[in-house]
């Protein structure tokens, strides 16, 4: 492993578990989606922060992450638990195999989108590493997921701009679910809750990254998100927007 590879590890192990009040934060909040013996997807799983969580929480949790520095760290402290399945696999709208573009200085910036990397590198107001690196990756669909594991009653969908190729991939209707929104690619996050609104009757709220508390008082319709996701600034940076489906 390289100096910055090594140094953009530990970063990410200092933010995601280093921070208990956070983690309490984390737990509370997730216990409004996940119960005891569900199934929840967690689709760019990072260093296992949120399978840390939902593992408390009585979750079977399957773990999706291409990125081989953190599929690593899932192996090594979730890889004997049996409630835990790590695929070391990406999500798209078809199977296939795509090329992932890994930033090793900052590996919660791994795509699999290069218009998100454009995005990233265009604009002036934004310090970003470069993605100094690529592995081929296979992809498979949500749909697919559900097949092999049944239906989730919460999914995570954080895969830094190829979040609607993810939904693209996903023709049923899911109880819960969070996707990340980034001011640079305001129209991907609206047809991400287009997606969403053809499968079903969502209601939507939005967390601020990492905060666990809601910015709206109550769930909202799809014309309120939408405006929010509009208005939404670089200062605020990325923010996780929640869906949560009116009935079944």
């Amino acid at each position: 492993m390289s100096l910055s590879s090594a140094w953009g590890l530990a970063r990410s192990l200092v933010i995601y578990y280093g921070q208990p009040h956070k983690t309490r934060m984390m737990n509370r909040f997730y216990s409004q989606f996940i119960g005891p013996g569900d199934v929840c997807f967690d689709v760019g799983a990072h260093v296992g922060n949120r399978v840390r969580s939902w593992l408390k929480l009585g979750a079977r949790v399957i773990a999706i992450e291409p990125q081989p520095q953190m599929l690593g760290v899932l192996h090594r402290w979730y890889g004997d638990n049996p409630n835990v399945t790590i695929l070391p696999i990406g999500l798209a709208d078809q199977p296939g195999q795509l090329t992932l573009h890994i930033n090793t200085k900052n590996p919660t910036l791994t795509t699999f989108s290069q218009s998100w990397i454009r995005g990233f590198e265009s604009n002036p107001d934004i310090k970003a590493a470069p993605w100094d690196d690529t592995e081929q990756v296979a992809v498979t669909t949500l749909d697919q997921l559900i097949s092999d594991h049944g239906v989730p009653a919460f999914c995570k969908i954080d895969v830094e701009g190829f979040e609607d190729k993810v939904l693209a991939g996903l023709s049923t209707p899911l109880p819960a679910l969070s996707f990340e929104a980034f001011p640079l690619q305001r129209d991907r996050s609206i047809q991400c809750v287009e997606r969403l609104m053809a499968l079903g009757d969502y209601r939507f709220r939005t967390v601020r990254a990492e905060t666990f508390r809601w910015v709206q008082a109550g769930w909202v319709d799809a014309t309120q998100i939408q405006a929010s996701i509009s208005a939404q600034s670089i200062a605020i940076g990325s923010v996780d927007i929640y869906a949560r489906l009116q009935s079944l």
